[in-house]
């Protein structure tokens, strides 16, 4: 196959969490005070246009194939708050000439944030998207609703996304481990219920799960048929997972397909671009470049990196 007729068969989905990708505008209905102006955090707008720019930055560095610059064709976002955010970040930063699509959820998280959709309509014709929102168990507050999408690829195919961003594990991972599950219940419910009601379906699930591949939410996931082709991802840059903490690689962020889309799957890696890393000077090595460390601005794009994940759609 040509080298032409390759770039046009590949398409590309990124994963990726923001880090709090806020605007400086205080939301009278959510607890955003922490990211504005005159907040501890002083995320001016200054600050919020540097962090835009290096987003779009980091997804632009996603595509690169055979050694020629591809955009991806897809991306969930997590971590994002608003409209605004994505309007702001396909319309008015680098990625302003690109032509990218976007939607969203609006959930009933406490701080506003929410999962996005990226999508170029060149690649994804987009048929239909929804929300399903996760009911909290008893004592814990609203989560992130779940986003899908459905969109018609180069083959005449429909490909349906799911985008997650789960329960953190605030208070423990045993005490907060039922709300992950739940959420992992509603996405294998709305598997099914694609499954039933699609004809040869390809199918991927993708997002931050707060959870590795051998939680019981993941697990959960994987015995209800779906596969983790992101399992083994590693950067080409000293990346060992999506995230590091206390110098321990490891990947919350997580991609999962059905059979029909495992037998077009290419690859799978993370995306640590040298620009999204710093040098460990704790426990050695390097480390994704945050935005924060507490209230203390650190000047980076975010504390996870990319999940890239490449199938052949022909």
């Amino acid at each position: 196959m040509s080298l032409s007729l390759l770039l046009v068969s590949l398409f590309t989905i990124v994963e990726f969490n923001c880090e709090n990708l806020f605007d400086t505008r205080h939301d009278s209905l959510k607890l955003d005070q922490e990211f504005l102006p005159t907040s501890d955090y002083h995320w001016t707008p200054t600050r919020y246009w540097r962090k835009l720019s290096r987003v779009g930055q980091a997804l632009a560095a996603t595509g690169e194939v055979s050694g020629t610059m591809l955009l991806p064709d897809l991306a969930v976002l997590t971590e994002v708050e608003n409209d605004s955010v994505m309007r702001d970040l396909c319309c008015r930063s680098l990625l302003r000439t690109a032509g990218y699509r976007w939607v969203m959820t609006d959930s009933p998280d406490e701080r506003g944030i929410d999962v996005a959709l990226l999508y170029s309509p060149l690649s994804f014709r987009l048929l239909s998207y929804s929300f399903v929102r996760v009911t909290p168990p008893l004592g814990f507050q609203p989560t992130r609703d779940i986003l899908y999408a459905a969109g018609m690829v180069a083959t005449g195919d429909t490909l349906h996304v799911v985008g997650v961003h789960a329960p953190s594990r605030r208070n423990g991972e045993l005490a907060s481990r039922p709300y992950r599950m739940a959420v992992a219940r509603a996405v294998c419910q709305l598997v099914d219920s694609v499954t039933a009601n699609s004809r040869h379906p390809l199918i991927v699930v993708t997002g931050d799960f707060n959870d590795y591949s051998e939680s019981p939410a993941i697990l959960e996931l994987v015995k209800h048929g779906l596969t983790e082709v992101s399992k083994d991802a590693v950067g080409s840059h000293g990346a060992r997972g999506s995230y590091r903490y206390h110098g321990e690689w490891r990947s919350i962020d997580h991609l999962l397909c059905n059979d029909a889309l495992v037998r077009r799957f290419v690859s799978c890696r993370i995306g640590d671009a040298e620009f999204l890393l710093e040098k460990d000077k704790k426990y050695g090595g390097v480390k994704p470049r945050r935005t924060y460390l507490g209230p203390r601005y650190l000047c980076g794009t975010s504390d996870h990196l990319p999940l890239v994940t490449v199938f052949d759609v022909q």
